[in-house]
């Protein structure tokens, strides 16, 4: 079995105002031993509270979870002129699998004018499990422009193709160096703040088929749990932010081999340590 959990952790900050990452791996630990743990807001010396300062929230993390390796894929990166120092905004993850390939892309940001928005990013890894090799890409796409949105996805489904690409047509590698072979396996899951809601023009369009693609992406809810609405993963506590109240924004997209593999999709909706709920996909090693 491989667990990856993701979630959304708005660095930390709970609905109590308190900032606290040791809230947040005590959740997770609740939820089992996640393989993988996929994390969206997370930040380096950006101002958070009076309390909490301007933490760095990737070396927390990696004390609170030795086993695991973290990767941070940094979205925001700029100087603060009146903190006087630089901070990171982005994507953290933790993988206690072997880590076989790294890749940071960053997304679309066409014009939005008018509107709050910032860059976004997405995290993709290769790890090894006892499946085989699975990519996994950690997301958090835009929330106010529907049109960055889009064009984000548009942005995933290209990563995919590209996958398919270099399987059909497989490069000249050498045996070290910078041009040796670098896994990259069509099967994979796409996970994190996707800031769509069901039924949306993105959520349709993700499952679009790609050509050349045996499985095209799934919902990985309405694979565990068919005939049964998503379980909310935000506005469940925080009526302020999400004042249309609980309704879903975060998924789990498998594709490949995953989509016979998804045993269960859990959420979290007991928990107010984030504006959003923590979610945990269970992939079976063997889906027969």
């Amino acid at each position: 079995m491989t667990d990856i959990l993701s979630w959304n952790i708005q660095n930390g900050r709970g609905l109590d105002g308190e900032v606290s990452l040791t809230r947040i791996a005590d959740v997770i630990a609740t939820m089992g031993e996640p393989d993988v743990i996929c994390l969206q807001e997370v930040s380096r010396g950006l101002w958070l509270t009076p309390k909490a300062g301007a933490p760095d929230q990737v070396a927390e993390l990696a004390d609170l979870f030795p086993a695991h390796e973290i990767v941070f894929g940094v979205a925001v990166d700029a100087g603060s002129p009146v903190a006087q120092n630089r901070w990171q905004f982005g994507n953290a993850l933790l993988s206690r699998l072997p880590l076989l390939s790294l890749q940071s892309h960053p997304l679309p940001r066409p014009g939005a004018g008018g509107m709050r928005h910032m860059t976004r990013q997405a995290t993709e890894v290769v790890v090894a499990t006892a499946a085989g090799e699975l990519r996994i890409v950690n997301l958090h796409l835009e929330y106010h422009s529907p049109a960055q949105r889009l064009a984000q996805v548009e942005r995933l489904r290209a990563l995919q193709l590209e996958a398919l690409e270099q399987r059909r047509q497989p490069s000249e590698v050498d045996s070290d160096g910078p041009y040796q072979f670098v896994p990259r396996p069509v099967e994979s899951v796409y996970c994190g703040d996707f800031n769509m809601v069901i039924g949306s023009r993105e959520h349709r369009r993700l499952g679009d088929p790609l050509e050349g693609e045996p499985q095209p992406f799934r919902d990985a809810w309405e694979l565990a749990h068919p005939h049964i609405p998503h379980a909310p993963t935000c506005g469940v506590f925080d009526r302020v932010q999400w004042p249309e109240g609980p309704h879903c924004r975060d998924f789990f997209f498998v594709n490949g081999r995953c989509v016979d593999a998804v045993k269960n999709l859990r959420v979290d909706t007991e928990t107010d340590a984030s504006d959003h709920q923590p979610l945990l996909l269970e992939l079976a090693d063997d889906p027969g």
